[in-house]
């Protein structure tokens, strides 16, 4: 176990993320056995990534705001200074959005993502959904990823197909219902 990022590097999630927009890091092994309640254990350790995923986009939203309030204006002064500003701005955004699409994608229900684990660990072992998402949870994720590739491609000369788009609708939902709460917090805390 190691918090160095190298280490969870996975080359060919890796290239994927430069060439495709999406990849993954490499599993981390989970063994049941060592859980006093099985249950108990796989949920708490299935949502605790996307829990992470969140409190990022909790504060990655705070330091866009503070960038927006107080960086834009003074930096706003020199050619490079706003350049920067602008650059942190966007990349904190990004940071926001990204880490609110990974919450809302890692809890679909589909095997080997987060939300598989939840749905298992709150639902009777023989159970023909839970069968059923396990063994073509991988291949429904492959054809959601290639529908959703396929959809931004075209999407650059008809606009109108990234409506058609599946993720679209999954990272819709991530920045607008699920980071609401986050935008509406940091509003309130900051006019305070």
């Amino acid at each position: 176990m190691t918090l160095n990022p190298l280490k969870h590097l996975d080359p060919i999630g890796y290239v994927l993320v430069v060439a495709a927009g999406f990849g993954w890091a490499k599993p981390v092994p989970v063994d049941p056995y060592n859980f006093r309640n099985y249950k108990k254990g796989m949920f708490l350790t299935a949502i605790a990534g996307v829990v992470v995923n969140y409190i990022i986009a909790f504060f990655a939203y705070l330091i866009f705001v503070l960038i927006v309030r107080f960086l834009i204006p003074v930096a706003s002064a020199s050619a490079v200074g706003y350049y920067f500003a602008y650059f942190l701005q966007a990349t904190f955004f990004l940071i926001f959005a990204y880490s609110l699409y990974s919450f809302v994608f890692n809890l679909l229900p589909l095997y080997p993502l987060d939300g598989f684990r939840v749905v298992e660990s709150l639902t009777r072992q023989i159970n023909p959904v839970q069968r059923f998402l396990r063994e073509y949870g991988q291949m429904i994720l492959i054809i959601l990823i290639a529908e959703g590739l396929i959809c931004s491609i075209v999407a650059r000369y008809l606009p109108i197909a990234q409506y058609f788009s599946v993720l679209y609708y999954v990272s819709w939902f991530a920045q607008n219902i699920i980071g609401f709460p986050i935008q509406a917090a940091w509003g309130w805390i900051l006019r305070i």
